[in-house]
C-alpha cells in the first residue's frame, strides 16, 4: 500500500458527499442525531443551491442517502436535477446523541460536564442513551464498502450528516478516528473522494459551500 502519492491507471470510484440542508435546529448548532426533523425554509434553499451546482459538474451516476427525513429530502432535490432516484442506506445515518440530542455543546458540557469531557476526547465514548463515534464509524464503513463494491468507477452522490462525512474523510486520508473533532462541516457543503485501488484514496474537497448565498 502506498502512503502518499501514487499513479493510479483505474477509474477511481468517487464519492461527492453532500451534507444535508439546515433544519430549525441548525442555525443555533443544537445536536440533531435521530430526531428526524424536516429541512427549514432556509435548508430546502441551500440544498436546491447545491443540487444546481452539482447538476452543472462532472456527471453523476447514483444518489444514495440516509433515512433520516433532512437527508432524504436534501437527496431527493439533488436526484430531481440530476435526473435520478435516491436510494436509502440506512447505515448513513446520523450518529444516535441520545439524551443530549436537541441540545447546544454549551448546555451539555452544562448539565453533562464529566460525561462532555470524556465525549470530547475519546471516539469510544458515547453520550448517555447514545452512540459512540466508533460504533458510528463501524457502520459508515460497513456503507462505505458496499458504496465502492456496487459502483467501482462510478461517481455516487452521498447525502448524509457531519458524522458520517468526517468519517469517510478520516477513512481516505487514513487518519485516526479522533480528528473528526478537528474538522468542521457547514450546512449543505459538498465533499468529495476519489478511491482508488489497493486502498489509496484522494481528497478533492472538503467543506465547499461556495454555492451558497
Amino acid at each position: 500500500m502506498t502512503l502518499g502519492w501514487d499513479n493510479p491507471t483505474a477509474d477511481p470510484t468517487t464519492t461527492i458527499l453532500l451534507r444535508h440542508g439546515d433544519t430549525r435546529l441548525s442555525p443555533e448548532h443544537r445536536f440533531s442525531g435521530l430526531r428526524d426533523l424536516p429541512l427549514s425554509a432556509i435548508g430546502t434553499r441551500q440544498a436546491q443551491a447545491a443540487a444546481c451546482r452539482l447538476a452543472t459538474g462532472a456527471p453523476i451516476d447514483a444518489v444514495v442517502s440516509s433515512p433520516l427525513q433532512r437527508a432524504v429530502a436534501t437527496a431527493a432535490i439533488a436526484a430531481g436535477e440530476l435526473g435520478l432516484t435516491a436510494v436509502i442506506d440506512d447505515d448513513l445515518r446520523e450518529t444516535d446523541f441520545g439524551d443530549w440530542d436537541g441540545f447546544t455543546l454549551a448546555e451539555i458540557q452544562q448539565r453533562w460536564p464529566a460525561a462532555a469531557a470524556a465525549w470530547r476526547r475519546d471516539p469510544e465514548q458515547a453520550p448517555p442513551g447514545g452512540e459512540s463515534f466508533a460504533d458510528t464509524a463501524y457502520r459508515v464503513n460497513r456503507a462505505c464498502d458496499r458504496l465502492l463494491r456496487d459502483h467501482g468507477g462510478q461517481t455516487v452522490l452521498v447525502v448524509g450528516h457531519i458524522t458520517p462525512i468526517k468519517i469517510l474523510l478520516c477513512r481516505a486520508l487514513v487518519v485516526p478516528l479522533g480528528t473528526v473533532y478537528r474538522l468542521y462541516l457547514g450546512s449543505a457543503c459538498i465533499n468529495e473522494i476519489q478511491w482508488h485501488g489497493r486502498g489509496f484514496a484522494a481528497v478533492h474537497r472538503v467543506n465547499d459551500t461556495s454555492h451558497l448565498p
